[in-house]
This record gives structure tokens, C-alpha cells and sequence, in this order.
């Protein structure tokens, strides 16, 4: 990760005096003390950094127009540029994975796989593509403090980030940061019909290597094929 921005206090000053003359080292602020848009700063710092990841995740979704409400859990695997795959393990099984061109969406029992395309990273609306790389938290929204989403660990601080442009799939979006590692511990987004839909990060994993092969997706047999237009 890059470093935060180094601050060098004055030794008399602040009482740092050690001996005749002597100074303590450099100290880096904490990620726990950072404004909301230092943090998002420190947060995009430490994520152009990172190659890949992995991470076990749980899915919540509630509330929207049918009111629905559902739980679901599985494994994410992320690689730069733009390469994702999500196995959702529990209560069914379903795949989405991204190959950094193509996204294809996968649900065995509706036979069916839909493919979209990548958009560019000036056009990423999807808030889990700023984990593939794409978007910039900086450029693309403004930060404030957020509320901590319920069962985060003690000490996580959230940010709630609202786009700077209109979006279709959320209105603002909501990250849960863990303050000594900036790994992200959660992903809340609110969507204009007042659904909530959460991710929640364990097991994470950083710069391990993830082969290629992992987000190369081949089309089943027997499955229709739906091409959705793409984003301009």
C-alpha cells in the first residue's frame, strides 16, 4: 500500500523530546483519524496497489418494491484489470464472472446466461467493479461520514459515498473499512426503490496470484444465450 502522508511534529512542541536534541520518527495519521475524503483517498491509494484478491462473502438484500428479503453466501475472486468471479454457494448456486471484456451471469436451475460488456472505467456504475479495478472513489464520488453497518467488528469506519453523476442501479453507496489494513469489510448500496443490498468480506486475501484461467467463462450446454446492449 502506498504510504499515507508522513507528518513530522515539532519536538518541543509537541513534547517529543527523547534526549538532548533528538526526535522521535515520522508518524503516518491513522486511518482511524482521516476526514471521509482522506480516507476514500487513502483507501484508492491503497487499491491501485493491490493485483488481486479473494475473500468469502454474504449477500443481504431487503425491502424494494416486493419487499423481498434474502440471504445468500459464497466466494469472490478479483483480478486486475476488471476480471471478477462471484460463486454464490448457499441457498443456490449461481456465477458471475467477468473476464475484464465480458460479463456473463449464470443461474443453472433458469438455464440461461446473460452477457454484458465491461464498461470503461469512466462508465463503471457497478459498485463491486471499484473492487476489479474500475471507477475511482475519488473522482467519481464525494464522501461523508456513514453509518457502520450491523455484526462489522469494533474500530470499522464507513464512508457513504454519493455518486457525482446519476447512476440506474443505486442511489449512494455505503463502505465499511477496516482502519488498520484499508481492507474493505463491507459494500452496502440503496437503490431508488429503497432496497438494500450488502456485502460483507471475510478471509480476505491480497496480491496471491490468481490465474487467468479462473475468470474464463465457457458457455454450458442446453442454455439459451441473452445479449444485453451496451452502455453508451
Amino acid at each position: 500500500m502506498a504510504a499515507l502522508r508522513c507528518v513530522l511534529a515539532a519536538s518541543v512542541a509537541a513534547g517529543l523530546v527523547v534526549g538532548p536534541r533528538a526526535l522521535r520518527a515520522p508518524q503516518a495519521p491513522r486511518a482511524a483519524d482521516l476526514a471521509p475524503a482522506e480516507l476514500a483517498q487513502a483507501l484508492q491509494r491503497k487499491y491501485d496497489t493491490i493485483k488481486d484478491f479473494s475473500a468469502d462473502f454474504v449477500h443481504a438484500y431487503k425491502g424494494g418494491v416486493l419487499r423481498k428479503q434474502l440471504t445468500e453466501r459464497g466466494r469472490v475472486y478479483v483480478k486486475k484489470p476488471g476480471k471478477m468471479r462471484w460463486e454464490y454457494l448457499a441457498p443456490d448456486d449461481k456465477l458471475f464472472v467477468s473476464d475484464g471484456v465480458k460479463i456473463y451471469s449464470y443461474i443453472p436451475q433458469d438455464k440461461q446466461v446473460i452477457v454484458s460488456t465491461v464498461p470503461r472505467d469512466d462508465q463503471a456504475s457497478t459498485p463491486t467493479l471499484f473492487l476489479a479495478g474500475k471507477g475511482d472513489l475519488t473522482r467519481d464520488f464525494a464522501a461523508s461520514a456513514g453509518e457502520v453497518p450491523p455484526g462489522m467488528p469494533a474500530g470499522t469506519r464507513a464512508m457513504k459515498l454519493v455518486p457525482k453523476g446519476p447512476q440506474q442501479e443505486y442511489d449512494w453507496l455505503l463502505l465499511a473499512v477496516d482502519p488498520a489494513t484499508l481492507q474493505i469489510r463491507g459494500l452496502v448500496t440503496v437503490d431508488a426503490q429503497g432496497g438494500t443490498s450488502s456485502f460483507s468480506f471475510t478471509n480476505l486475501k491480497e496480491n496471491v496470484g490468481l490465474p487467468d484461467k479462473l475468470f474464463a467463462f465457457k458457455i454450458p450446454r442446453g442454455v439459451d444465450v441473452v445479449s444485453t446492449p451496451s452502455r453508451h
